[in-house]
């Protein structure tokens, strides 16, 4: 069973797009006083990307 490239390509855009959702929310945490919820929020940003890559990694064939 193959899966599309498109929709491989929008499940990636909406991994990045969370990850950059929360680096920049971290980033304004961080600067608004709130740093250790920055730090917290800021260690989301590589566990979203490697959950990302778990998932498509295993849509495909090979």
């Amino acid at each position: 069973m193959s899966i599309e490239p498109n929709r491989i390509n929008k499940a990636k855009g909406l991994f990045l797009a969370a990850a950059g959702i929360s680096f920049l929310l971290s980033v304004a945490l961080w600067f608004t006083g709130s740093k250790e919820q920055g730090l917290y929020v800021g260690i989301w940003v590589p566990s979203i990307c490697s959950a990302g890559s778990l998932i498509l990694a295993g849509g495909r064939d090979g």
